[in-house]
């Protein structure tokens, strides 16, 4: 059999053959179209400097470096930053990069921290335990920035328990026993049931959202499903829109179970995705390295929240 050379990569590229190492641009160039309406994703504008620019407030008309329509353009660089309400982050890739956001548009996305996946006394998850310390340290700097900060977490009605799939159902439950609903040992009540002690968030994560819900910075949205964005409406979708919030940075475990199952359906509807490497993990072997890649690689940009903390 023929062995396939894939190097050089060619001109008509694939997400998967180097998304995050492709050369700076000569010019500045647009991805996606015009309209940026309910339902449509709008554009992104990439420099010749390396910048992302994602905030969809400048399209750059190909003839706009020709007639000089302004300094910035007719150079190949990117307008000004509006500090007040834009934010430019670095994000790993080879050259480096930056993408620039629009802060009211921008939410942060915290997948299932809660006590069922972290809490000692119900699993060992020593590397989902290390996404706490960095989680606490950059919300307060995206609330700052006007950014929300959306916690979708595992919340189940009994009327739910019957929507199910059978699938789903069998992947919680262990040689046919407990699953969702079933009550847990101790205090920590039904199995990823609303409002159980299990189903909270975990350790001082749980009075880090009451602080933001008080302040109207932060939003507990339930899902059913490893996906937050499953279907045709869920709740984080409809929240999404109702508020106008297009780029969202994902966090949360597991890496490659319901955080990226969110954020590939977010991909697949549009949405700018960017997660951050160092505040989401999983136990599965290599779970995380296979979803940091195709984060890198084709559904948007990896970064990590040293990087948040120095924009």
């Amino acid at each position: 059999m023929a062995v396939i050379d894939l190097d050089p990569i060619p001109l008509h590229d694939t997400p998967i053959l180097g998304m995050a190492t492709r050369p700076y641009l000569q010019s500045p160039k647009v991805y996606g179209g015009t309209l940026d309406v309910e339902g449509g994703a709008g554009y992104w504008v990439e420099y010749p400097d390396g910048l992302m620019d994602l905030t969809r407030t400048h399209w750059i008309h190909p003839e706009s470096q020709q007639n000089g329509a302004n300094e910035n353009a007719a150079t190949g660089g990117p307008p000004p930053l509006d500090a007040q309400t834009q934010t430019e982050i670095e994000v790993k890739g080879d050259p480096k990069r930056r993408i620039r956001v629009s802060n009211e548009k921008s939410a942060l996305v915290v997948v299932d921290m809660q006590n069922f996946f972290l809490h000692p006394d119900l699993r060992n998850h020593p590397k989902g335990l290390a996404c706490v310390q960095p989680l606490m340290d950059i919300i307060p700097k995206m609330r700052d920035r006007g950014m929300k900060i959306l916690w979708v977490n595992w919340g189940l009605t009994d009327f739910e328990l019957k929507t199910l799939p059978p699938a789903l159902i069998r992947s919680f439950q262990k040689n046919g026993l407990g699953g969702f609903g079933s009550e847990l040992p101790g205090n920590f009540g039904r199995l990823l049931m609303r409002d159980a002690f299990n189903s909270a968030l975990y350790g001082p994560l749980q009075a880090e959202y009451e602080k933001g819900k008080a302040k109207g910075t932060d939003v507990w949205i339930h899902k059913n499903r490893m996906s937050g964005l499953w279907g045709y409406q869920t709740a984080l979708d409809l929240y999404l829109k109702e508020n106008g919030i297009r780029t969202l940075f994902f966090t949360g475990v597991n890496t490659d179970q319901c955080v990226s199952g969110t954020m590939v359906d977010a991909y697949y509807r549009g949405y700018d995705c960017i997660l951050l490497q160092d505040a989401t993990a999983t136990p599965s072997p290599g779970g995380h390295e296979n979803t940091t890649h195709n984060a890198l690689n084709a559904y948007g940009f990896l970064t990590d929240t040293k990087m948040v903390l120095s924009a």
